[in-house]
């Protein structure tokens, strides 16, 4: 039976040690370890040979018969002497290693999720904070300038968007087209398909950048317009280049079965993470594609044998990287419209899925784009719009007779806008990348959600480009790059890259304001030259250096271009 309290020492240290709470969570390793012999000698812990409790233990042990097992009598002893080494240590061990914090570059530990709560708790004071001076001031907790703004036709908005969406699958039967007709016909995809695409889509874009103009939408919803526009060019340009691709590579395997129309020519590989400069599989592929590319007999290049590898190949690129689907059985109504709703650009004939839908994680995701929304909308009112009209005012009342002044309202203005616009950026990240494409990941059953890497810790604008938008880095390097490099070289192919870029970024930022001013374009790319100079052997390596430029360079330029690109009183209150 185990020992009461009326078998402890009476007074205070008794007491204590009766009461006192078993610990929650094990003790240090080095305190747990069995005394030697020689410890137990001079500690006196050595158990008493009629196995009772003595005053070095708890009080709380049973004890031990004399009949009871040597076995027994052991784990009782160790025991005992465990609890008398930790009661007796007054300073207990602590294990110093070789560590680092986890803010030091060269931790491994990645998981800030705590300040990720910290970031929407601060949101969350701002919002409260914000609504209590509005009901204050004019006893509403909102003000009304950006809000009116979303209801402002937005049924228009609904219904030209549902028929943009349709339109785009035209492209289905139109490859259905090029896919059908004979090989020396001139609507195979090589010959005149690829034209016929190129018009339809310069028409489309150019149909939905006019509309809004025409119908005379509020800027919130031509912004909200025009990047599904963009979104559906390159989704629709992905599926008709990739699928054209394949009808022509179709083509080519069928032609192997007629040596007379034999096409010897090697299978194009598409750069991938594991095949980035996109070759051959392995060497003796290449060897037999270098040597019938030049025209190497078949003395040292079995014909045979290149003709059996060059239909491997062809076989290869018509199936999918999972092998349960092959060109052209993905040519369906139903394949289309789940690529559209797919959180990618590049179209591939299989996606790997997710078991099931997680309906209480799209739910979240689904709460959080309209709170990301609400927080937007009430920076943009008690932040942004302020300091802009306040700017405005002062330039048009006479501020702009003297330089200095002109300098200083500008300087005060960019000065006030750098952590709005920052916040509105970060904000802006959070809802597209991680909480739409979530979402959407989530009714697809998607599996791939990498849509952003670390681009908080970018060094240079190129790998910002990289990191902080995946999918249209993606776009840009299969579609733009890629197809561009081997007719124009790396450098050239680099440079279309960002021009295409920076002029898409341009016609969001046109339609936006109303206004074609270049500076976006300018600033974009002026990355290059940044690039070209942090490449340098003096830069090159100073990641810490080159971070705080990029972020110098990212909080400036939100806030100049920004106020550069302001509207006038004259042309409305949208901003």
């Amino acid at each position: 039976m185990a020992s009461t309290a009326t078998e402890m020492p009476h007074g205070a240290n008794g007491l204590d040690r009766e009461l006192r709470p078993r610990p929650g969570k094990p003790q240090h390793s080095q305190l747990l370890r069995t005394a030697s012999a020689g410890s137990i000698a001079d500690g006196g812990l050595t158990p008493p040979v009629d196995g009772n409790a003595t005053g070095l233990t708890s009080g709380r042990s049973t004890p031990v018969p004399e009949s009871a097992p040597p076995s027994v009598k052991a784990l009782s002893s160790s025991r005992k002497q465990v609890r008398a080494e930790q009661r007796r240590r007054i300073f207990p061990t602590i294990e110093f290693a070789s560590r680092v914090s986890h803010f030091d570059p060269e931790s491994e530990y990645r998981d800030f999720h705590g300040f990720f709560n910290l970031f929407w708790i601060g949101l969350a004071i701002m919002a409260i904070t914000t609504m209590l001076r509005n009901i204050k001031d004019t006893g509403y907790p909102l003000r009304v300038q950006i809000w009116t703004l979303f209801t402002i036709k937005v049924w228009e908005l609904g219904l030209l968007d549902f028929a943009m969406v349709f339109s785009t699958a035209l492209s289905f039967p139109l490859h259905k087209l090029f896919r059908n007709a004979s090989a020396n016909s001139v609507l195979t995809w090589n010959r005149g398909g690829i034209a016929i695409q190129g018009l339809f889509q310069i028409a489309w874009l150019s149909l939905y950048v006019w509309l809004p103009f025409h119908l005379k939408w509020t800027w919130t919803a031509q912004v909200f317009f025009l990047l599904h526009t963009m979104v559906l060019l390159m989704k629709m340009h992905s599926y008709a280049f990739y699928n054209g691709h394949l009808s022509e590579t179709e083509k080519r395997i069928r032609a192997l079965d007629e040596p007379d129309n034999m096409d010897r020519s090697p299978a194009y590989f598409y750069p991938s993470t594991e095949n980035p400069e996109g070759k051959a599989p392995n060497p003796r592929r290449r060897s037999l594609a270098k040597n019938t590319a030049r025209g190497v007999s078949p003395v040292t290049t079995d014909d045979d044998e290149v003709v059996g590898t060059l239909r491997e190949d062809l076989a290869r690129e018509l199936t999918s990287p999972m092998g349960n689907t092959m060109y052209p059985r993905n040519l369906t109504c139903y394949n289309y419209f789940d690529y559209l709703l797919c959180p990618t650009l590049c179209y591939e004939l299989e996606y790997p899925r997710t078991p099931k839908v997680n309906w209480g994680a799209l739910g979240s995701k689904i709460t959080a784009v309209f709170g990301c929304i609400f927080l937007l909308t009430i920076v943009s009112e008690e932040f942004i719009y302020p300091v802009l009209a306040d700017a405005q005012a002062r330039l048009e009342q006479g501020a702009a007779d003297f330089a200095s002044e002109t300098i200083l309202v500008l300087a005060e203005a960019v000065s006030w806008m750098l952590f709005p616009f920052m916040l509105t950026f970060l904000l802006v990240f959070l809802v597209i990348f991680e909480y739409v494409l979530g979402a959407f990941a989530e009714i697809t059953r998607f599996g791939d959600r990498h849509f952003y890497s670390d681009w908080w810790n970018s060094t240079d604008w190129l790998e910002f480009s990289r990191e902080w938008n995946v999918p249209v880095y993606s776009f840009l390097r299969r579609h733009v790059y890629s197809a561009s490099r081997p007719h124009i070289g790396r450098p050239m192919a680099t440079v279309i890259t960002f021009l295409v870029s920076a002029v898409g970024h341009e016609i969001v930022m046109a339609c936006i304001t109303k206004k074609l001013r270049g500076y976006g374009f300018v600033c974009q790319m002026l990355q290059l030259p940044l690039v070209i100079v942090q490449k340098t052997k003096w830069i090159r390596g100073k990641k810490t250096l080159n971070n705080v430029c990029f972020w110098c360079s990212m909080i400036l330029g939100l806030s100049v271009v920004s106020r550069a690109r302001a509207p006038t009183s004259k042309e409305g209150a949208g901003w």
